[in-house]
């Protein structure tokens, strides 16, 4: 079996303090399996000229870091990875800033990326590149002549041409995927619109349902929606759920429900729209004053980028008019949290909740939605109100889907989940909780490496095969 190297701009290294989830817990049993390497930055800006990589050594695995330079950081990740090529994947093309200068830096530490790459790779290693920030990594390597077989993993949404285009110098950064044996995204809509994109904009040629012709190999297109370890997630969840931390958060609720909403502050997630929504239910439905109380947990990032300090602004703003609009001395409807919690706490946050608010404005795919449903106590379930702008729409299709851009629409469906019967709460959770563990976390790994190491040849192991099942709410 051929060694697996990963690459992504942060590793996932095991020294007790990572956060263990998502990629961090997908990629380490493929990488204990086949033996590897996760190489990447290490999060750390040096002083000057950064020093020799740094490797950290665990169950056979290399775990292998470099730091940047002030200069790399400002231009490669503050500047063209977060200013430029996130806003216009999440189909903001008002908020890109683009320069030339950032696009410079973009480039050079992919290619820094690559010097200290090549120096770990054997022939027939399989490679593993992940994210936005290193699109072009692998035209790189094929440039100075690597043939390992290379996949790459976008983690976030993919937008169509018409604004793919709007991206200056496309033709380098997205074209750039052609290097690739295999491309993965998280929903068919995101994989049709980068191969409407190969074929519209580069003139490639199918050589299959799923595969490109590019030069002298195919490029293939696969859908590997990301998912959570299911089972183990809801019994950790039970067991949360009645620690002294979450039985203290309930017991301020004083009999209240808890309505929960877990975003990192970023201009994507809709927070300001989903607060506003939380307005209009307080003014149309009266009744639940008093009655619930909503906990929006919402750690801060990115804050020297201006986008990011404006999304907090108003935010804030918000939060202060509604709590000083409806608020009582005996109650406060609404409690904003900066401050980021553990998994294990937030697992029985979700647990203990009535209704679960994951109302991006555009999601790669969003996993709070799949880990508030997997924390669920199926006997009496909360209820999730979903944007059909998340990927996981397309799994949780019993979810109660909703338009964030709708306020009204999303405080209905808010006064909808608290006021559902039982009996339709424990159907439409059994019928996403379903569709979770077909789908589980531990799958997702195994099948993009199979195909991408020619284990799997069938269309079945990218995910074209079998559609996953949609159930709209109505």
């Amino acid at each position: 079996m051929a060694r697996l190297v990963v690459v992504s701009n942060r590793v996932g290294i095991p020294d007790g303090t990572a956060r263990a989830g998502g990629l961090e817990v997908a990629i380490r049993p493929a990488l204990k399996k086949r033996g590897g390497v996760w190489f990447g930055w290490s999060g750390k800006v040096a002083e000057g000229t950064p020093g020799p990589a740094k490797t950290v050594t665990q169950d056979k695995v290399d775990y292998v870091t470099v730091d940047l330079p002030q200069d790399d950081y400002d231009e490669f990740y503050n500047g063209f990875a977060n200013r430029v090529l996130w806003p216009i994947l999440h189909y903001r093309l008002d908020l890109a800033e683009f320069t030339r200068r950032d696009l410079g830096g973009y480039f050079r530490v992919n290619q820094f990326f690559a010097d200290n790459l090549e120096k770990l790779l054997r022939p027939d290693d399989i490679i593993w590149v992940h994210d936005y920030h290193l699109m072009p990594l692998a035209q790189i390597l094929r440039e100075r002549g690597h043939k390992n077989r290379l996949g790459f993993f976008l983690h976030i949404p993919c937008p169509p041409p018409e604004i793919l285009t709007g991206l200056p110098n496309h033709e380098r950064v997205v074209a750039g995927l052609c290097g690739y044996d295999l491309v993965g995204f998280q929903t068919e809509n995101d994989a049709n619109n980068f191969s409407r994109y190969l074929a519209n904009e580069v003139g490639l040629k199918r050589a299959s349902d799923t595969g490109f012709r590019y030069e002298d190999r195919v490029v293939e297109v696969g859908i590997f929606p990301v998912g959570v370890e299911t089972e183990p997630f809801e019994r950790m969840a039970r067991r949360a759920a009645a620690s002294q931390f979450v039985s203290k958060v309930m017991a301020s609720m004083a009999g209240r429900a808890l309505i929960i909403g877990v975003d990192r502050l970023d201009y994507s997630k809709g927070i300001p729209e989903r607060l506003h929504a939380f307005e209009r239910f307080l003014g149309n439905f009266q009744e639940w004053r008093g009655l619930v109380t909503y906990l929006q947990i919402t750690p801060t990032s990115r804050t020297d980028i201006r986008e990011y300090a404006d999304i907090g602004r108003l935010v804030g703003e918000a939060v202060g008019r509604i709590n000083g609009t409806f608020g009582e001395a005996s109650w406060t409807p609404l409690r904003y949290i900066n401050k980021a919690h553990s998994r294990t706490a937030l697992a029985g946050l979700y647990r203990s909740a009535r209704v679960g608010l994951v109302t991006p404005l555009r999601d790669g795919m969003n996993l709070v939605a799949k880990e508030f449903t997997a924390a669920q106590d199926p006997d009496d379930p909360g209820v999730l109100v979903l944007s059909r702008f998340a990927g996981a729409a397309r799994e949780c299709g019993a979810a109660l889907l909703v338009n964030p851009y709708d306020s009204e629409g999303v405080a209905i469906a808010i006064n909808r989940a608290l006021d559902m019967p039982i009996e339709e709460r424990r159907m439409r959770h059994q019928a996403n909780f379903a569709t979770l563990v077909k789908n589980d976390l531990g799958h997702w790994a195994e099948r993009f490496l199979g195909l991408l190491d020619g284990e799997a040849s069938s269309a079945a192991a990218a995910g074209f095969a079998e559609p996953m099942p949609r159930r709209a709410a109505r």
